[in-house]
C-alpha cells in the first residue's frame, strides 16, 4: 500500500483514539465534516492546508501519519506534571497501546477514586505504591506488578516519604483520564 493511501486510516485511528467523532474534529480544525471524511477515506487528496489544522488539533505531527521505513524510532513527547505526578510518555501518541513512566510524588493532594473503561497494567520500578481498588488497599514495592479492570474504582499514590516510579500501560481511554482530565 502506498504511503499516502495509509495516511487516511492513520488519521482516522488518531481521531478515534481520542474518542472524537468526525464532527468533533472537523469543527475543531475549522473544516467541513465531509472534507474530513473524504480525507480519512482517501477520496480527497491530502494537502498541508488540510493536514496542518487537523494534526494540530490531534496533537500530532504530519510525520506521525506517515511511516517512513527509516523513521526515527525514538519517542519525542513532552513530560507532563500534574496532581502530584510526573508522567513521561514511552510510546508515540498514535500507538495502539500506551505506556508511561509515572512518578508519584509523596504528599500529593488527595484525589477521588477514578473509574473509566479499560484495563491497566503497572510495574513498580522504585519506591512503594499504594493502590486503592474499591474498598481494598494494596501496597506494592519495587519489582511488583498489578493488573486490574479500570471500571473498578481505583487510585494510585506514593506510599511513604519517597517518590514511587511505575511503568504503566493502558488503553487510550486511560490515557485521556490520566493525562488530560482536570
Amino acid at each position: 500500500m502506498d504511503e499516502l493511501q495509509r495516511l487516511g486510516p492513520r488519521l482516522r485511528a488518531a481521531r478515534q483514539d481520542r474518542g472524537w467523532t468526525l464532527e468533533d474534529l472537523a469543527a475543531r480544525a475549522g473544516m467541513s465534516t465531509s472534507t474530513l471524511s473524504r480525507l480519512e477515506s482517501g477520496k480527497r487528496q491530502a494537502s498541508l492546508e488540510l493536514l496542518l489544522p487537523v494534526t494540530r488539533q490531534l496533537g500530532i505531527r504530519v510525520d506521525d501519519l506517515l511511516d517512513a521505513p527509516d523513521r526515527d524510532p525514538r519517542v519525542h513527547r513532552t513530560t507532563i506534571r500534574r496532581d502530584g505526578m510526573t508522567i513521561a510518555p514511552l510510546t508515540r501518541e498514535a500507538s495502539e497501546v500506551r505506556a508511561f513512566k509515572i512518578t508519584y510524588h509523596p504528599g500529593a493532594p488527595e484525589c477521588e477514586l477514578q473509574v473509566h473503561e479499560g484495563h491497566e497494567w503497572l510495574y513498580v520500578l522504585s519506591g512503594r505504591l499504594r493502590l486503592s481498588l474499591a474498598e481494598r488497599e494494596h501496597v506494592l514495592g519495587r519489582g511488583e506488578a498489578a493488573e486490574f479492570d479500570t471500571t473498578v474504582p481505583h487510585l494510585m499514590q506514593a506510599e511513604g516519604t519517597t517518590p514511587c516510579e511505575v511503568i504503566s500501560i493502558f488503553n487510550t481511554v486511560g490515557e485521556r483520564l490520566h493525562l488530560h482530565s482536570t
